[in-house]
């Protein structure tokens, strides 16, 4: 039987990311991909035109009623938006007894702000602390925290443990902000470090590689696999989504990963 994977995050009309962009993942690693939408976005490959957050009354009501029906096997949390909304899911997920990987979501690819500054207070106190893993990246790390950007692996070794006191079971740490060739990420599990080398792939279609990741991440950990082989398996799942993204014609802008690249048929 499949299990169910539930992603919590917001619809981006382009399909890259977001909400579309985590049940093309959670579909394509061996799962059936369960969704509560947080917020609309207008949205395409160049930028974000507008957000419209879903109201917190209808927001519980798409939690409670998927709860009610479906066993819930992980979650993948995403854009979130507002305090409100952290507090909401954040009651929520106290409830459920599976892992809850957390992806905090503050700024698109665009560079556009996803998570309202006064938010952030409320991520790091009232989510975190209940994640089984979060994954930020370098930006969104530095952000959490309140100091300057890692920009090596010494950097990033310190920042991972300052993430790890903040209560979550895990922190995976990427390194794709670094200004070298290589990619490398951290998996911090409280008693050990593991290092997963990348060289960086040249391409400019990286839309939604957060979003695949951690919801890859929630499919394979839902699925039973402990951390660090959960991020084995989704790293190799996302670098050949980058490699193989050139496959897509999709936008004028950051174009999105082909979720979908092991899906291939004899021509390949």
């Amino acid at each position: 039987m499949l299990t169910n994977i539930l992603t919590i995050a917001g619809s981006d009309s382009g399909g890259g990311a977001g909400i579309q962009g985590d049940l093309k993942s959670i579909s394509a690693t061996g799962a059936y991909g369960l969704s509560v939408i947080t917020a609309l976005t207008a949205q395409n490959t160049m930028g974000v035109d507008a957000i419209c957050p879903v109201a917190i009354s209808f927001l519980k009501q798409q939690m409670q009623a998927v709860a009610r029906d479906i066993q819930i096997d992980a979650v993948k949390i995403g854009m979130l938006g507002t305090s409100e909304v952290i507090a909401a899911v954040a009651e929520f997920v106290a409830g459920l007894q599976c892992p809850i990987i957390v992806d905090p979501v503050m700024v698109a690819k665009s560079g556009d702000r996803l998570l309202q500054a006064d938010a952030v207070t409320s991520l790091r106190e009232l989510l975190i602390p209940k994640a089984s893993l979060i994954t930020p990246n370098l930006p969104e790390a530095a952000d959490l925290l309140g100091v300057t950007e890692a920009v090596d692996r010494e950097s990033m070794l310190n920042q991972a443990e300052a993430l790890l006191r903040l209560g979550p079971g895990a922190v995976l740490l990427k390194g794709g902000h670094l200004a070298t060739n290589e990619s490398p990420d951290l998996l911090a599990l409280g008693d050990s470090y593991i290092w997963y080398e990348s060289e960086r792939i040249e391409t400019t279609n990286t839309h939604g590689t957060g979003c695949a990741l951690s919801s890859a991440l929630a499919s394979f950990m839902g699925q039973g696999l402990e951390a660090p082989e959960a991020v084995s398996e989704s790293k190799t799942y996302i670098r050949g989504a980058i490699t193989e993204a050139n496959r897509l014609d999709v936008g004028k802008g950051h174009g999105p990963v082909h979720h979908f690249w092991a899906l291939r048929g004899d021509d390949g």
